[in-house]
Formats: structure tokens, sequence, C-alpha cells
């Protein structure tokens, strides 16, 4: 499965920041996404089960429960992706950066903002 088409859906995005803030139990998981999205246990199941098996997650058993936690390996498939449309944006925020450090030597200086 394409990497897009698993984060395409938002339930399982929503797991994925779940998981961001470190290693949680399914149980925690399933809470969370069943109270935001309204959905069972077993849809929710179904969500962390494509998440493994297309690399995005790990889990490991500890007694009966199981661990899931982020996979970083796949994101880099995402990032090398991404890395080709840079251009688009680089140098919009190269021109952001521009202006947030000339407000903050105006700010500094006392200095009026011109309308050029």
């Amino acid at each position: 499965m394409h990497a897009f088409d698993v984060l395409g859906d938002p339930v399982r995005r929503r797991i994925l920041e779940v998981l961001a803030e470190g290693e949680r139990p399914a149980g925690d998981v399933v809470g969370v996404v069943r109270a935001e999205f309204g959905i069972s246990q077993p849809a929710v199941s179904q969500h962390l089960k494509v998440l493994r098996e297309s690399g995005f997650t790990t889990v490991r058993a500890e007694g009966t429960r199981r661990l899931y936690a982020v996979a970083p390996e796949r994101f880099a498939e995402v990032d090398r992706w991404l890395d080709r449309f840079g251009r688009f944006w680089e140098q919009r925020l190269d021109a952001l950066g521009t202006e947030l450090a000339r407000g903050k030597r105006r700010a500094r200086t006392g200095e009026e903002g011109s309308d050029e």
C-alpha cells in the first residue's frame, strides 16, 4: 500500500499523532480514537493492523498487552517524496524568515515599518 493511501485516512493519521508521543498500549489508542471518531474497537484495531502491515507502526507484546509505536523508517519514504516538491515552498519560507527577521530588527530599534 502506498504511504499516502495509508496516511490519507484521518483515523490513521490521528493514531500516528497519538503514537508520536511515545509507545502506547492498544487499549489507550482505542480509547482516544473511539472518543474522537465514535468508531468501534474492531474498527480501530483494523486501522492499527493497516498501520502495522504498511510499516508505519511496530507492535510488541508485553504480557497480554500489545504496545504500539511509530516506525520512523517508513516516514523516510514520505520525506523523499515530498523533497521533490520542496522548491515550491522553500522560497516562500525563506522570504517569510527574512520578513520575521526584519520585524524583530524593527522592534529592537524602535523603527516604524515602511509602506513600500
